[in-house]
């Protein structure tokens, strides 16, 4: 069985995650790279997701929209352990058979950089 391991987060939007503090906290957002690869192995890929509050989704999208969701996680504020904590907590039920499977079942919290991959037919 392989189990996925958060190795590293990053965001391009902010400089220290783990220091940050929003200036407005009721309505942040910013894009949050989370490294991921399997427990006690070499290798690592990107999921990316959206972490916002519900404030700025309504201030960055238009009352006729709709929103799917999917690679967004809803924040009330923002407090880094715990951000990281339920990250962690929803990877522990992300195990599988192989790497793929893993990441097909991570890629529900971010976009999982091999979504929709599909290797060329070889001539």
């Amino acid at each position: 069985m392989i189990y996925p391991e958060l190795k590293h987060i990053l965001s391009p939007d902010v400089d220290d995650l783990e220091t940050y503090y929003p200036e407005d906290a009721e309505s942040f957002g910013f894009l949050l790279q989370l490294i991921i690869g399997p427990k006690n192995q070499k290798g690592e890929e990107s999921f990316d997701v959206m972490v916002c509050t519900t404030k700025w989704l309504s201030q960055h999208f238009g009352k006729d929209e709709i929103i799917l969701g999917r690679h967004y996680l809803l924040l009330f504020e923002y407090n880094y352990q715990r951000l990281i904590n339920h990250i962690n907590k929803y990877l522990q039920q992300c195990s599988g058979e192989t790497w793929h499977e893993v990441a097909v079942k991570g890629g529900r919290l971010g976009l999982w950089e091999f979504e929709d991959y599909h290797e060329s037919a070889k001539d």
